[in-house]
């Protein structure tokens, strides 16, 4: 009687769920890998400015290994052709590798906020891609804020704008609870259940605190808690296909 129970819960929908939902464990070996940080260098080495990436594809040539990484446009905006971009790869291991890129595509503009970077690495680890985002569900997102150690923050997707059609999988913005801060841009956002990605972090809202008496005044702008912007994947994906890199 007790195997034909045991077996009753292993054919139930929750209990086949339950035996093959990996492990929070399993789900950060799979994503930590993938992310990286995105740092912007002059010809002496001085660095101007950092964000964070995410390897999206990889592409074997010859020995080589080109990997392909997605950031923030606006982390690459104005310093590309007067700086030096470099991927650094093993945030998660404590063992960073720099290697340098070139910027292949980008746009920042209101309505996107993507750049490609291709570099060569044999640590490249692609992230893997998921579905359309749900209301409520788990994520985990990483970054390199203010461009020092990798930092993984958990949340939840708190807001799905949909589109005129209602179609989720064209949803054209995504914002999640995780908190984030400067330099976090461009880093992946991956729901937590499977660790597939769901987008790239765009920035995230601020408020604007003003000294009191101070002279001369000044004022500093905090991010807010709970809000933080998201470029869903549907968006990556147009750009992809829009500057001929969908492959």
């Amino acid at each position: 009687i007790s195997v034909l129970m045991l077996l009753a819960v292993a054919l139930s929908g929750c209990g086949v769920a339950r035996l093959w939902e990996p492990s929070r464990e399993e789900v950060l070996d799979r994503i930590l890998p993938s992310a990286v940080q995105v740092v912007l260098e002059q010809a002496e080495g001085r660095r101007v400015r950092s964000g964070s990436g995410v390897a999206l594809a990889s592409r074997q040539v010859g020995s080589r290994v080109d990997c392909f990484v997605v950031t923030a446009g606006h982390t690459v905006s104005g310093l590309v052709g007067q700086s030096q971009a470099y991927v650094v790869f093993g945030g998660h291991r404590g063992s960073a590798v720099k290697a340098p890129a070139t910027v292949i595509a980008y746009r920042d503009t209101p309505e996107v906020d993507l750049a490609l970077l291709r570099t060569e690495s044999q640590q490249c680890a692609p992230a893997r891609t998921g579905g359309p985002p749900l209301l409520g569900e788990s994520v985990w997102v990483i970054g390199f804020p203010w461009g020092r150690h990798m930092t993984l923050t958990r949340g939840i997707v708190s807001q799905v704008v949909m589109d005129d059609d209602a179609d989720r999988s064209t949803a054209s913005r995504l914002m999640v609870d995780a908190p984030v801060s400067y330099g976090s841009s461009g880093g992946g956002v991956f729901e937590a259940r499977e660790g597939t990605l769901i987008g790239v972090v765009e920035g995230y809202s601020t408020a604007k605190v003003m000294s009191k008496g101070a002279t001369p005044a000044w004022s500093i702008e905090v991010p807010v808690p709970g809000q933080t912007y998201v470029t869903p994947l549907s968006d990556v994906k147009r750009f992809l296909s829009q500057t001929s890199y969908a492959d």
